[in-house]
């Protein structure tokens, strides 16, 4: 977890739902089958690159999933990085520094987990029975290619990771681990920049996933979702009419 998301909310409904004052450029459409190193909609309290001196707003921007951190040479180390666990985030060399300030937010209206099933791989799709978007708690970083001498503000590329956990519940019998889904109440604390994240932070954050997976429901859904080629829809109806199963 997690390698597949959906997002069916529009711009609007994502600015209205995390109460964003900033909407960024080239925010990705809504798409039924998100894959790592696409571009994903992502929620920051931060400030412009272009105005660092300004107090942070919310913001509503693009970024690469996957994170890329400032120091890396190039892109490809984001191929691995688009999951990182709570459990160890703030040691690791990779995010402990987004840890710290870079956190961030990427709304879902659910996500695909695989469960084996007598050696065979079955996609089941997660989504809150309330029918709103997940918060998925995540770190952000800003990275440009350090071949280019003068860089300018499109040469900055915003990357991100979703944190994951053990799984609880219901999730426990699909897969071992899953997202972090951020309760509505910790949102301004976990955005906000000025509040140094610690490992106390991410075992805050790690818990209320527990309290959002009770509302979650989950079913079959048919194996086309396994192709990045296919995107429609029809990815999260019930694989042979298959009602939806209790979280």
């Amino acid at each position: 977890m997690c390698g597949r998301f959906v997002v069916t909310s529009s711009t609007i409904e994502l600015v209205t739902l995390f109460d964003v004052q900033f909407v960024g450029e080239n925010l990705p459409e809504p798409s039924w089958n998100i894959a790592p190193t696409q571009s994903v909609a992502v929620v920051v309290d931060s400030v412009s690159r272009e105005h660092p001196d300004e107090e942070p707003v919310r913001r509503l921007e693009a970024a690469r999933w996957g994170l890329v951190p400032s120091w890396a040479k190039d892109l490809s180390i984001g191929s691995k990085a688009f999951n990182a666990r709570i459990e160890t985030a703030a040691e690791k060399p990779m995010f402990r520094s987004a840890v710290a300030s870079h956190r961030a937010i990427v709304p879902a209206s659910g996500y695909f987990e695989w469960r084996t099933t007598d050696g065979v791989k079955i996609p089941e799709y997660i989504f809150s029975a309330d029918g709103k978007p997940l918060a998925f708690a995540a770190l952000y970083s800003w990275w440009r290619d350090p071949t280019v001498s003068s860089p300018t503000s499109s040469d900055w590329m915003l990357s991100t990771t979703i944190l994951t956990r053990a799984s609880t519940g219901a999730i426990a019998n699909i897969h071992d681990r899953m997202p972090v889904f951020l309760d509505r109440s910790l949102i301004d604390d976990w955005l906000d920049p000025e509040q140094r994240g610690t490992a106390g932070l991410l075992d805050v954050a790690a818990k209320s996933a527990t309290g959002v997976e009770k509302g979650l429901r989950h079913h079959e859904v048919d194996r086309a979702v396994g192709s990045v080629r296919n995107n429609s829809p029809e990815l999260i109806e019930p694989a042979a009419s298959r009602k939806p199963a209790a979280g």
